[in-house]
């Protein structure tokens, strides 16, 4: 009979050694996100199976975030360190390490660490092909002998050694050597008997830990360099590779910064030239969708709601499925490749200007994406003032959420345009210049921030290098699909459940006012002049500004109309703070509102189309889509940013902060592009 055993595998290794691949080629699209217990840190646990005879494994896989060592600097660190005593989590069947094949003397140490905690373990010798590429011989039979455990060479991008790291796990076992100074631990841990004892009581008595850490590495580093002369063969470096011929270019002080804005030149470019095409499918798709639906069931209110209210919503958010999708796709290839290190090095001398350092770049890039993860990426920050810092500018970094909002106004900026289908076109050049303008407003809010704040303890900033790789496509197609999951997902059902409100909200209106308004214009239409007079538009027209959503813009216009927004825009500000992307979705629903049925249009059309009744020109002109670009790029608003920030801070003080600079930053300066370009 088959027998199934349950294994529960955690994943341990050094930043930039391939793990997260490896994590990808065992799994696949198999795993999930969610966070340690207590702890705001992400956990990504993945399954797979492996059968051996008449017994099937079931792994799963937890992928502990990279740490050099296990006496932790940071938080990240500190969990994966408390994972593997079950401080945070149950202790792990088997424990994976991950060392880079081509750089072992700096992988080794936080190996032997993991092996003298006394778990089953298997080291996996990671990205093979870059150590046999550089003439770099492993011995990997002396290792086993050496370390007491199974040692597999693994090719993680390509999956190659993958089913022998299965069987690997499915026969672990605990180590029999030893690499810790024994006889330290005597003199400072008393009564203490094992390595593990030390990494747990480190958390409660630093001062001591520490000196044991300074002592043991060197102990540990001695026969870690007796391991490697024995296991591994490296040649005498002959020529300057591949990796250091391309960072004289990529890390140069000045062409570092030229090819840096190169490149998002390109990808924003891409994000407007290539998407534009399968967006305008989605549009005509949601649009012929609308139609068939209104014309298929019968006039009423659940008609209205369908496709005035769900439909409506949704479209406004699906079409920019394409651009969110490529902007995910070429961070993906960036952090693949090597190059966002680059990216941290290059910019670390300007940010210690500001108050910031390198280590603040990566969430501060990676808030193009969300702003959420990426604040809880400044745990990696050890300096208290540089974190705090980096926590409170970092949602100034246009997010993915923006871009639905900046894409729809630029394009009606630029609609019909000679220059707008060009691959190189003003739409990509205005799209740059927001992220940049965001970049820009982030660092000087952190120079004020940096006299403000108050700390004494010293910054320091310290990566390890990886080399240029290939991407894999593999994993840039996993980034991709699941992170264009969780946009659509976490945005989807905020977009329906308020535009099932604001289609209520605009649909109805107190007492009869709707009934007196048909009343009025079927009197004013039945008159002989009203003959080419569109008194339906005027009609519906007045009916949004008498429904319940009208009213409640009418309340809030005076104070935005110095932006030159209007009550609707108002509506949509409101709605924003669940999520910024909403504004599109409430925007649709909106002008969906007692439409047209027989002639749906997309939200670009109908914004496009729309006049302003005091001056009867267009309402969204140049000046007023500027200010709201640039009210979008400052303002706060998004709940799940300040809750975040709440989190990491552990204070209310700090997100309120965040959220009055960033809203009077956002008043202020689109008042202030308003007034000039108006």
């Amino acid at each position: 009979m088959n027998q199934v055993k349950d294994i529960t595998v955690a994943l341990i290794g050094n930043p930039n050694s391939g793990k997260s691949t490896l994590f990808n080629g065992l799994t696949g699209l198999n795993q999930r996100t969610g966070n340690y217990p207590g702890v705001t840190v992400d956990k990504h646990i993945g399954y797979t199976r492996h059968n051996e005879g008449e017994t099937t494994y079931k792994y799963t896989i937890i992928d502990l975030p990279g740490t050099y060592s296990l006496f932790p600097k940071s938080l990240d660190e500190e969990v994966a360190c408390k994972s593997l005593i079950g401080a945070v989590d149950k202790v792990p069947d088997v424990v994976v390490i991950v060392a880079d094949a081509s750089n072992l003397k700096r992988h080794f140490l936080l190996a032997t660490q993991v092996l003298d905690l006394k778990m089953p373990c298997v080291l996996v010798l990671n990205m093979i092909d870059e150590a046999d590429h550089k003439g770099i011989r492993i011995y990997t039979e002396e290792l086993e002998k050496l370390m007491g455990i199974d040692v597999i060479p693994v090719n993680s991008r390509n999956r190659e050694g993958i089913d022998a790291l299965k069987k690997a796990i499915a026969n672990a076992h605990v180590p029999h050597a030893e690499f810790y100074n024994k006889e330290k631990l005597r003199t400072l841990f008393p009564g203490k008997t094992s390595y593990r004892d030390v990494i747990a009581s480190q958390f409660a008595d630093k001062t001591t830990c520490r000196e044991f850490e300074a002592s043991d590495n060197v102990h540990r580093f001695s026969q870690i360099n007796y391991m490697l002369a024995k296991g591994v063969k490296a040649p005498q470096q002959a020529s300057r590779s591949v990796t250091d011929r391309l960072d004289t270019l990529f890390t140069h002080r000045i062409f570092g910064y030229f090819f840096f804005l190169l490149i998002l030149l390109v990808i924003f470019q891409f994000i407007f030239f290539i998407a534009e095409y399968p967006m305008s499918w989605i549009e005509d798709g949601f649009s012929k969708i609308m139609e068939v639906t209104s014309a298929a069931l019968p006039h009423g209110q659940i008609s209205d709601l369908l496709v005035n209210g769900v439909l409506a919503g949704l479209s406004g958010i699906v079409v920019f499925v394409p651009q969110i999708a490529l902007l995910f796709f070429f961070i993906a290839i960036l952090e693949d490749t090597g190059y966002m290190a680059r990216v941290s090095f290059i910019l670390d001398k300007l940010m210690r200007r500001f108050g910031l350092n390198g280590r603040s770049v990566i969430p501060m890039i990676s808030s193009v994406a969300c702003a959420v993860p990426s604040i809880m990426g400044t745990r990696t920050i050890t300096n208290w003032k540089e974190r705090f810092i980096t926590i409170l500018v970092t949602p100034l970094i246009s997010c993915s959420a923006r871009l639905p909002v900046y894409t729809l106004l630029i394009s009606m900026m630029y609609m019909g345009h000679s220059n707008a289908h060009t691959f190189f076109n003003y739409r990509g050049l205005v799209l740059m210049a927001m992220y940049l303008l965001g970049f820009f407003a982030a660092i000087v809010a952190a120079l004020v921030f940096k006299y403000i704040l108050k700390a004494r303890e010293r910054s320091y900033f310290i990566m390890e290098m990886p080399v240029y790789r290939k991407p894999q496509w593999q994993t840039v197609g996993v980034t991709v699909l699941g992170k264009v999951k969780v946009f659509l997902w976490d945005a989807g059902k905020i977009i329906m459940a308020i535009s099932i409100v604001l289609w209520f909200l605009t649909s109805h209106a107190p007492g009869n006012a709707f009934a007196d308004i048909e009343h009025e214009y079927a009197a004013l239409a039945s008159q002989p002049q009203a003959d080419g007079v569109n008194y339906e538009a005027q009609m519906n027209s007045r009916k949004l500004e008498a429904s319940y959503a009208g009213i409640l813009g009418k309340k809030i216009e005076p104070m935005i109309r110095p932006l030159g927004f209007d009550w609707k825009i108002g509506i949509s500000l409101i709605t924003s703070f669940a999520a910024r992307e909403v504004f599109v979705g409430t925007m649709a629903t909106i002008y969906s509102a007692n439409a047209d049925e027989e002639d749906p249009k997309s939200i670009r059309e109908k914004l496009v189309s729309e006049t302003n009744p005091d001056t009867g020109l267009p309402r969204y002109n140049h000046a007023v889509c500027w200010s709201l670009l640039i009210f979008y790029a400052f303002a706060m608003q998004c709940m799940s940013t300040l809750a975040t920030t709440y989190r990491e801070t552990k204070h209310w003080k700090w997100p309120l902060i965040q959220l009055l600079f960033m809203s009077g930053l956002a008043y202020i300066s689109s008042f202030a592009v308003y007034q000039a370009l108006a």
